[in-house]
């Protein structure tokens, strides 16, 4: 099974960009799909982006669209989530999910089993 390492948070400046990366462990991390989730103090953990497990599907939700690219490496078992034109509003701890890798990409939480533990996104105005 996969365990997962988030890094490459921290403080940055509005307009900014952060490169964030998750690590797999395991040697089945190309037959995950891949997603990375955010959460705020006092909400939900919401959706950000995904993967399928062979990169060809992509998703994001809309208020990252056009600024957040997500991608991913199977030989090096690492996605990434590149953060560009950063706001206020998107800071988080940022969370990478493995669900089952599928042709369909996942963007629920219930659609993954496998969690990092997070890496903080401050983004100051």
């Amino acid at each position: 099974q996969v365990q997962l390492v988030e890094s490459g948070g921290g403080l940055v400046q509005a307009g900014g960009s952060l490169r964030l990366s998750c690590a797999a462990s395991g040697r089945t991390f190309s037959s995950y799909n891949m997603g990375w989730f955010r959460q705020a103090p006092g909400n939900e953990r919401d959706f950000v982006a995904a993967i399928t497990w062979r990169g060809g599907s992509t998703a994001y939700a809309d208020s990252v669209k056009g600024r957040f690219t997500i991608s991913r490496d199977n030989a090096k078992n690492t996605v990434y989530l590149q953060m560009n034109s950063l706001k206020p509003e998107d800071t988080a701890v940022y969370y990478c999910a493995a669900g089952r890798g599928t042709f369909v990409v996942l963007t629920t939480t219930y659609s993954y089993d496998r969690w990092g533990q997070g890496t903080q996104v401050t983004v100051s105005s």
